[in-house]
């Protein structure tokens, strides 16, 4: 008996019994819908983590001042203002593991820009910010070295305040008025997204940083410290983030003269290292997701070996007139075979259906993300051929084991 006959003769067994098929099959079906659904949840707070990682830029740290304590009262982090331009320079330039270290502070405030007007975000950096954040422009162009040194009046602004503030105006060339003081913007960003704190990172404006503290601020004695609210330090690729982050803890503890066994007045948070460690959580729960999934894999096969047993024996006298008119022990085993993985394959056929729809469903209603890949797919129908093959060999062998006369004899 070829492998066509025995396909048409299992599907006939099969329908036969429709309902009890169907049944058998819920569990392969459940399982498959399942196993995909769980990945292209995982996928996705996986993939979600990824863009989170690349809108951060890659290899970054970010150095933070400490805090301060008065009167036994411990005010908390970076309430102590010791960064100063001078420690990023000092960074960049000392420590051969780093590529740039940008100096940046930032406030909140007004934009105005004809009859409308936006809340936003005001930065002030220098063009080593967005090489450190790898962020580059949309159009426009960088800070010339007379712009920063002069507190020039000129800006980068983001894809959100574009929208808002100018609408379908060409932002280069516009004057914005931030906090009163008019300014040219000469850049615009290329879109950020949010970060993993869920806040709109183009929702931004970034001058000069010498334009923040002498114009926005006013000269006032920090400003003439250079003080600054943080350092984002890029580190170059293939370098240990550990050794470069404790070179970096060092050199600043040498510059603030910390005695020995003294707290650290400032802090270095390695940001990559961190959404890793959520990347991480994310797949080692989706590979929890997708196991417990499996298992109803596995009890849809104890189910499929169940049913097989029980029509090996309702169909034992049809065996073995199979058997008296010629067909071998590997006939029975192939024909039993084959009805094992049909009814496992169609049962994963109708589980990607449900899986994709539920998938869909998850995104569409619950507003996770998701991502649904052909390898999910593969690997659940693959699983549940494989359940097919393995539950459904013991009741074939055991059918292709009948002595015929036996067979024939049974009532």
């Amino acid at each position: 008996m070829n492998a066509l006959t025995a396909l048409r003769s299992a599907l006939r067994a099969l329908a036969a019994n429709a309902l009890r098929s169907v049944l058998t099959m819920l569990g392969i079906i459940i399982g498959v819908a399942a196993v995909i659904a769980m990945i292209a949840v995982g996928q996705g707070a996986t993939q979600r983590v990824q863009e989170q990682m690349k809108g951060l830029g890659s290899n970054i740290m970010l150095v933070l001042p400490g805090g301060v304590s008065q009167a036994g009262v411990r005010l908390g982090a970076q309430t102590r203002q010791r960064l100063t331009e001078e420690d990023a320079q000092a960074i960049a330039l000392e420590i051969p593991e780093v590529q740039v270290a940008a100096p940046t502070s930032r406030t909140t405030g007004q934009l105005v820009w004809g009859n409308t007007n936006w809340g936003s975000t005001i930065i002030g950096v220098n063009n080593d910010f967005l090489e450190a954040r790898d962020w580059p422009l949309q159009s426009g162009r960088m800070f010339d070295a007379a712009e920063l040194a002069g507190s020039a009046k000129v800006a980068w602004v983001g894809a959100t305040v574009v929208r808002e503030l100018l609408g379908d105006q060409d932002a280069v060339d516009q004057v914005i008025r931030v906090r009163g003081i008019p300014i040219t913007v000469i850049g615009v960003l290329s879109p950020k997204g949010q970060n993993s704190m869920g806040q709109d990172q183009d929702d931004v404006v970034m001058i000069p940083i010498g334009t923040l503290r002498n114009r926005i601020w006013g000269g006032d004695a920090t400003s003439r410290l250079k003080r600054v609210g943080a350092i984002s330090v890029k580190v170059r690729d293939g370098q240990d983030m550990k050794e470069v982050e404790s070179s970096i803890q060092d050199l600043l503890r040498q510059r603030f003269k910390v005695q020995a066994g003294a707290d650290d007045p400032f802090t270095v948070r390695n940001l990559t290292e961190i959404l890793q460690a959520q990347e991480e959580s994310s797949r080692v729960m989706t590979l929890l997701l997708a196991a417990v999934a499996g298992i109803s894999l596995v009890i849809g096969g104890i189910g499929i070996m169940n049913i097989m047993l029980v029509s090996v024996t309702e169909r034992t006298r049809e065996i073995g007139l199979r058997m008296a008119v010629g067909a071998r022990g590997r006939d029975i085993l192939a024909q039993f075979l084959i009805e094992a993985v049909t009814l496992s394959l169609i049962g994963g056929a109708i589980g990607v259906l449900l899986g994709a729809l539920t998938t869909w469903a998850v995104g569409a209603f619950a507003g996770w993300d998701v991502s649904l890949s052909w390898a999910s797919v593969v690997l659940a129908v693959g699983f549940s051929g494989l359940v097919g093959v393995f539950f459904g060999y013991y009741p074939a062998q055991r059918a292709a084991k009948m002595l015929p006369i036996q067979a024939l004899r049974y009532e």
